[in-house]
């Protein structure tokens, strides 16, 4: 990027994605075309991050010519990526964002094996964040409202045979409405 035509864009988040703790791809979405156009590329540019911020304190990182912000949590990184000229403010919020809304719907076990059983509903929140490296939202209970996701649990048994104790046959349609 040319420094002396530093127009702004909206289009600010050049990559986001999140790894484990050996640095292997869990999750990963590039916008930029440009900006390590194949897998080949993506996978070191990602080990090279990794290598560079596993053992790190830090929550952002300059590396390439990019500004990467970083937040680890039990066995997982999340890395939001954009160009050196980018806000580090605005990456934090989309990282923050992120890892809120991830924290809601894996009921607070951001974990590898969590993050993989509900991998689509992990797609849907980083696509009502950011849409082609723009930043839609910056607030969790937004992107948890648009995503509408619900995590769908059995009614606990006790309610149940206090519900047929009762008679309360409302009570039972509505939950077997919902599964």
């Amino acid at each position: 990027m040319d420094s002396t035509n530093l127009e702004p864009s909206l289009y600010t988040v050049k990559a986001v994605f999140i790894l484990d703790n050996d640095g292997n791809r869990l999750l990963s979405k590039y916008y930029d075309p440009e900006f390590y156009p194949s897998m080949k590329e993506q996978k070191n540019f990602e080990s090279n991050v990794f290598s560079k911020t596993h053992k790190a304190d830090n929550e952002i990182a300059f590396l390439e010519g990019m500004t990467i912000v970083y937040k680890s949590s039990i066995d997982l990184f999340f890395y939001v990526v954009g160009s050196a000229q980018e806000n580090e403010l605005m990456l934090m919020s989309v990282l923050n964002c992120l890892f809120d809304s991830l924290t809601h719907i894996l009921r607070k076990n951001v974990e590898r094996r969590c993050l993989l059983d509900n991998m689509e509903g992990v797609f849907l929140v980083v696509d009502e964040i950011i849409d082609g490296g723009v930043i839609l939202e910056s607030d969790p209970q937004q992107v948890l409202q648009k995503v509408n996701y619900r995590l769908m649990s059995e009614p606990a048994y006790g309610f149940v045979l206090f519900d047929y104790i009762t008679g309360n046959l409302e009570a039972q349609t509505d939950r077997s409405q919902l599964l």
